[in-house]
């Protein structure tokens, strides 16, 4: 363990008990008391400490997650927060006769450590990282290969200091350009380079093909004692779902079904998109869809809704419903005939519908699509027709994103593939997101998605036009 990790997670533990502390003190205050002795009070904050590491360790929390977006790590809090709860009375049901709490301390105890855990948390993640991190307490890295992964890894870790990486330059047989990182020689020098630079971890970004260097690298990596990790190029095994385990000493590439094939995550998805659905238009929908459809009114002629045909669950064709944020009659074909998407600042849409699209308020009647069953909350999101014909036959494995339902919002639109496709390589980009979803979908990647969504809106998404 390198000392920057050690100094993370020890720091980031040790946060975690006065939070707990804390949350209790402010429950107690407005329990007004409910432990009257200090040696009570003491006994259920060392049950609490011992039921929070134990429920932590369980849910994955305590692990590090500096490369997990902080969306993510609240899904990490709250499946931890549900152990916790339930160990922690569990404790306290053999110890009813020495501590009597109300139940009034409880629902106010964990929802202010809820609360807490997030806040510090956010607090730690965006400002304690630079402190960590900053100078002699990086990691030094060396980057084998100038592939598009290691120039996406060597673009994430300078844009996001807090990861804790500094990559000193990178190897490869050609020396060609990997967005400003130092180039120190061909991958046959990594030997002399780990002897003669101080390194902490090599990360292989390496295509499958050269699985011979691979295994160099990692013997080389092995014999001067340095950690290291590989970027796997997986897409080729993109149309099934991987998992790897071990045989033995063999690693072993398992293609199973889907996971929203199985019927009771079926089940699940489904019951979740109905409630998730009608919680939206009883609380929220009621009320504000009349008001954003009296603005679209008095702002434009024409239409309140816009329907349009784009393709569902195994390639059938569903109408998906949208709030109208271009003028009336705007054409949506060029003198081509070729489809017109929607570019930043597109003359087509109205002055409330740029508002409309940055907010992703023109996507909230699709909630009366999922309550139909042509769509979920979550899922790849649905092309119209042209885009679909278009992009079979130039974008690989395409068409496998239709073998779930299309969604609202998504793993590729949390991602930042969102909007227009024109660029080179985009549409390949979103649609392997979408298959990385498709294959590592969970109950709590649904949760994560749309708290990231959420995230998104509020800041504002930069691809939204």
């Amino acid at each position: 363990m390198t000392r920057p990790y050690f100094l993370y997670n020890g720091f980031k533990h040790l946060i975690d008990i006065p939070l707990l502390i804390l949350s209790f003190l402010i429950a107690d205050y407005f329990s007004n008391g409910v432990l009257t002795s200090s040696q009570d009070s003491f006994v259920f904050i060392l049950i609490s400490m011992i039921s929070w590491y134990g429920a932590a360790t369980v849910s994955g929390l305590s692990k590090d997650l500096r490369s997990n977006r902080f969306a993510e790590e609240i899904i990490y809090i709250l499946v931890t927060l549900i152990l916790f709860a339930i160990v922690l009375t569990s404790f306290l049901f053999f110890f009813r006769n020495t501590l009597t709490l109300s139940n009034n301390f409880l629902f106010t105890y964990f929802p202010t450590l809820f609360i807490l855990t997030i806040l510090f948390r956010y607090i730690f993640r965006k400002y304690l990282h630079s402190v960590f991190y900053s100078g002699r307490l990086q990691e030094k890295i060396i980057l084998v290969g100038s592939t598009p992964s290691a120039k996406d890894f060597y673009d994430t870790i300078n844009l996001h200091t807090y990861y804790g990486y500094k990559c000193i330059g990178f190897i490869d047989d050609e020396n060609t350009k990997l967005n400003g990182s130092k180039y120190l020689g061909k991958i046959s020098d990594l030997n002399t380079i780990l002897s003669e630079t101080t390194v902490d971890e090599v990360i292989i970004a390496l295509p499958n093909s050269q699985h011979e260097q691979i295994s160099a690298c990692i013997e080389t990596c092995d014999y001067h004692a340095k950690r290291v990790r590989i970027i796997p190029d997986l897409y080729l095994y993109a149309s099934s779902n991987i998992s790897i385990n071990t045989i033995g000493l063999l690693p072993v590439i398992n293609f199973r079904s889907l996971p929203q094939d199985r019927w009771g995550n079926k089940l699940l998805k489904r019951s979740f998109d109905i409630a998730f659905s009608i919680a939206f238009f009883i609380f929220i929908g009621i009320w504000i869809m009349p008001f954003f459809a009296l603005l679209i009114k008095l702002s434009s002629k024409g239409p309140v809704f816009f329907k349009q045909e784009r393709w569902g669950l195994n390639n059938r064709k569903i109408n998906c419903y949208k709030f109208r944020t271009m003028h009336h009659g705007s054409p949506e074909t060029d003198e081509n005939g070729d489809f017109l998407q929607a570019t930043k600042n597109d003359s087509r849409i109205t002055p409330l519908g740029k508002i409309f699209r940055e907010l992703n308020i023109d996507e909230l009647p699709q909630f009366w699509n999922v309550l139909k069953g042509d769509m979920s909350v979550v899922g790849p999101r649905p092309h119209v027709t042209p885009l679909n014909i278009s992009s079979i036959q130039h974008v690989d494995k395409y068409m496998l994103r239709h073998l779930v339902k299309p969604g609202i919002t998504g793993w590729a639109q949390v991602n930042g593939c969102r909007g227009e496709t024109s660029a080179p390589g985009s549409m390949q980009k979103r649609v392997n997101y979408d298959l990385y979803y498709i294959h590592s979908w969970t109950f709590w990647l649904d949760c994560q998605i749309i708290l990231q969504t959420i995230i998104l809106t509020i800041k504002g998404d930069q691809n939204a036009y």
